[in-house]
């Protein structure tokens, strides 16, 4: 429900709050008093186009602020989540516009740009003007509204869901035939290259460890000799030998050198410890130099076989085992290609049907709606002096699409003997709101109970009809919560709520005021609007029968 306007600075208005309620809100006054400029307002506040003729004169900046309940469940939380928005049971929309026409919009305080606007205002609220180009006359929409009064939300749920299967299903075959013919084509290529991989049998890292062993023999050819020398030097027919016989001279003697020796033997016996461990050292070394000469060769023909392959393919050596996968894959498309798109085909055919048994109980459901929701709107023509019109819902077929594969256009015919035509180019304005109300009355039942706003939908009728008017749309309003503008006292003598729009001139400027009335003040605006600008007796009491009644 909307219980908030908050208008400044705004065309002629200065300063205004409007405390809504539930129910049928009434809101009249003289024709130039400004009744469009709180529509104007608020369409801005949910994010309508800002430009700078909406600013007050002489103000640096305007704002209009509307302030809706949203209870735990609303279409609303979702979008606001999704955006990154604060939430809550209060939603707070509030929409700022400077001389240069620039516009800012805040959600619950937080920043937000107009497309967050308009996405929130679809599930808040339904504004209707005297062309009410969104809902009734765009044939795009009348596909939806029937569906509304069909009930066939889950059903047309359940198509959409069967018409993406069917479409992924379609993709996968597609997919799969192409595949299967890109492979055809190269099937010899494909054979030979998967047999000379699989012969082959590259391993991940086979060419760095390859590398490495080949580097290591053709460094072990240059250095071996040198290392062998130096181990013959460290042995026993060199530096241990020679090393040995010091320690054994050193050991004969050190007895008569009375301690003098010490430190030598034990400097030599470290020395000896030092030198058996080099040995060691050069000796694995040496061990690890042995190879035998053709296993350098068998290292470098594998190697070079190894980047051969893979320059032939085009790919890094590493990349070979998983070309040598991706190969065999493309292979087996080919070889067990029938029975691949066999299965692929079945699954179409099964999406297909699902989506044709759904696309068809769609179809039974809106048939059978139309001439049901056009029965009901007849009914309520007549009292809005619309008897002779005749309404009818056209189905025909359109392309199958995820909503089913009907095409569905409101049609009308005005005037016996004439040809039904859209609703658009054959119904006068008048007649487009009467026609607009009277489809609305029908879908109340099932609308979401969104607040809606009528902007003279009265317009060019009056007595019975203006009467028959105002009885639907407090109907409308039984529940939930309706606003409108009107100048029929037959509609505003309907409201449970009444404002009255007027405009003044103060110092110069002219500014439009909008003021509740109460019991006492809205008899006189009605007897007013019954009498024109004398309000006479007859006329009070005219609109207190009204109020009444």
């Amino acid at each position: 429900m909307l219980h908030g306007l908050t208008i400044r600075d705004i065309v002629l208005i200065e300063a205004l709050d409007l405390a809504f309620r539930p129910g049928l809100n009434v809101l009249t006054g003289e024709t130039g008093a400004g009744k469009s400029i709180l529509l104007d307002a608020l369409g801005f506040a949910l994010g309508g186009r800002g430009r700078g003729s909406l600013l007050r004169e002489g103000a640096a900046s305007g704002s209009v602020t509307a302030e809706f309940d949203l209870p735990e469940g609303h279409a609303a939380h979702g979008i606001l989540a999704e955006a990154g928005l604060p939430g809550g049971d209060e939603l707070i929309l509030r929409r700022q516009i400077d001389s240069a026409g620039r516009s800012r919009a805040f959600v619950n305080d937080a920043r937000c740009g107009a497309e967050v606007l308009r996405a929130l205002a679809d599930t808040l609220i339904e504004i209707h003007g005297q062309q009410d180009d969104r809902g009734l006359l765009d044939p795009r929409n009348h596909r939806s509204l029937l569906d509304l009064h069909a009930g066939a939300g889950p059903l047309v749920e359940e198509t959409r869901a069967a018409w993406r299967a069917a479409s992924a299903a379609r993709r996968a075959l597609a997919e799969a035939r192409a595949a299967q013919e890109s492979a055809a084509a190269d099937a010899d290529f494909l054979r030979h290259a998967v047999a000379e991989l699989a012969e082959f049998d590259p391993q991940p890292g086979e060419d760095e460890a390859l590398d490495i062993a080949r580097r290591r023999m053709q460094a072990a050819e240059r250095i071996r000799e040198d290392v062998a020398r130096a181990a013959e030097a460290l042995g026993p027919a060199g530096a241990e030998g020679l090393m040995g016989d010091a320690s054994r001279w050193l050991s004969g003697a050190a007895d008569g050198a009375e301690g003098g020796l010490d430190e030598a033997l034990d400097a030599l016996e470290r020395a000896l410890t030092e030198l058996g461990e080099a040995q060691q050292g050069v000796e694995r070394a040496l061990g690890n130099l042995d190879f035998r000469p053709e296993d350098l060769e068998t290292t470098e023909e594998r190697l070079f076989a190894l980047r051969g392959l893979a320059r032939k393919h085009r790919v890094l050596p590493d990349q070979l085992p998983d070309l040598a996968e991706a190969l065999a894959a493309r292979l087996e498309v080919i070889d067990g290609g029938a029975e691949s798109l066999a299965k692929l085909e079945r699954a179409v055919s099964e999406a297909e049907a699902l989506y044709d048994t759904r696309a068809a109980a769609l179809s039974a459901l809106r048939a059978e709606a139309a001439g049901r929701l056009d029965r009901e709107i007849v009914a309520e023509l007549a009292p809005l002096k619309l008897d002779r019109a005749r309404f009818a819902t056209a189905i025909s077929a359109a392309e199958p699409g995820p909503e089913g594969r009907d095409e569905v256009i409101f049609t009308v015919s005005t005037n016996p003997g004439t040809a039904p035509g859209p609703l658009n180019r054959i119904a006068s304005g008048g007649e487009l709101s009467r026609f607009l109300l009277a489809l609305k009355v029908c879908l109340a039942a099932r609308s979401g109970g969104l607040p809606m706003v009528f902007d003279e939908i009265d317009r060019g009728v009056g007595g019975a009809t203006a009467a028959a008017v105002g009885r639907r749309l407090e109907t409308l309003a039984q529940g939930g919560q309706v606003m409108v503008v009107t100048h029929s006292p037959q509609v505003a003598a309907r409201g449970a709520h009444h404002w009255r729009i007027r405009k003044s001139v103060e110092g110069g400027q002219t500014r439009t005021a909008v003021e509740k009335l109460d019991e006492a003040e809205r008899g006189t605006e009605i007897a007013r609007m019954l009498s024109g600008e004398t309000v006479t007796p007859e006329a009070l009491a005219a609109a207190r029968a009204l109020i009444e009644s």
